[in-house]
């Protein structure tokens, strides 16, 4: 119990902060929107001549709804910040859980990654996108597992490094080849045979092949099942990973 009452002590202190600043979820909004407006319209007559605006962005949205929470593993830099301010410094004084610390501030990750999400596919109804409401939280559950995932991998690289100028090429170089690999703007259906092989083996091309079913009214699609088994594993390591070496920090 003691474990839980801390990690939502930390959560509300890190939602507090957050509200108090709003602008980092605005400017994760500007991205996504400025695609929405002057990417996805290309998209359809790539697509097909057949394809409707509904079918257009019941592909393109799940894939940018899993780009917007790759760029949660850029939550490092906060880290950092908290370091250089000697915030994680005076936590060593308090009696509270040292995974709570790490979980609390993943879990406002998860938090703001989910509003963007929402506000995506909100924005996405007016060009055309239709999606089950049961369907689409079951969407939300696997990209909160991604953030959640990304997050603590994030968290894990700031306490290594240390520094925003280390860690801002490693996770460039971690996460492009991620998108690319993950047929986030366009199926990997259009790939050389040898690209889709190399794809998967991208645990975020699984997981974008499941929001897209999902997203397509399909929850009974195998790829759903798949992109769960496939991402809790890993998100229960890295959160095990990340919140040891958090520990360590603020011995």
């Amino acid at each position: 119990m003691k474990f839980l009452r801390d990690t939502w002590l930390v959560f509300q202190r890190q939602m507090l902060l957050l509200l108090r600043n709003p602008v980092w979820v605005g400017v994760g909004i500007v991205q996504p929107l400025f695609y929405l407006l002057l990417f996805a319209p290309l998209l359809k007559p790539a697509l097909g001549p057949n394809t409707t605006d509904a079918e257009a962005y019941k592909i393109f949205v799940p894939g940018m709804l899993v780009m917007v929470a790759l760029f949660t593993a850029f939550s490092g830099f906060g880290l950092i910040a908290e370091l250089r301010a000697g915030v994680i410094e005076r936590n060593r004084v308090t009696p509270v859980s040292r995974v709570a610390l790490m979980l609390g501030r993943s879990l406002r990750d998860v938090v703001s990654l989910l509003f963007q999400a929402v506000l995506v596919t909100l924005l996405a109804l007016p060009f055309g996108l239709r999606v089950n409401v049961g369907d689409a939280v079951l969407a939300y559950l696997l990209i909160a597992l991604m953030a959640l995932l990304l997050s603590s991998v994030g968290y894990a690289f700031g306490l290594a490094l240390k520094s925003e100028d280390a860690l801002a090429p490693m996770l460039n170089t971690l996460i492009q080849p991620i998108m690319l690999l993950s047929g986030i703007l366009l199926p990997l259906t259009f790939a050389p045979a040898w690209l889709r092989r190399v794809a998967d083996f991208n645990p975020f091309n699984w997981s974008v092949q499941g929001v897209r079913a999902l997203f397509a009214g399909d929850p009974g699609n195998p790829v759903v099942w798949k992109a769960l088994v496939i991402l809790l594993p890993l998100t229960v390591l890295t959160v095990v990973i990340s919140s040891r070496q958090f520990a360590r920090s603020v011995r």
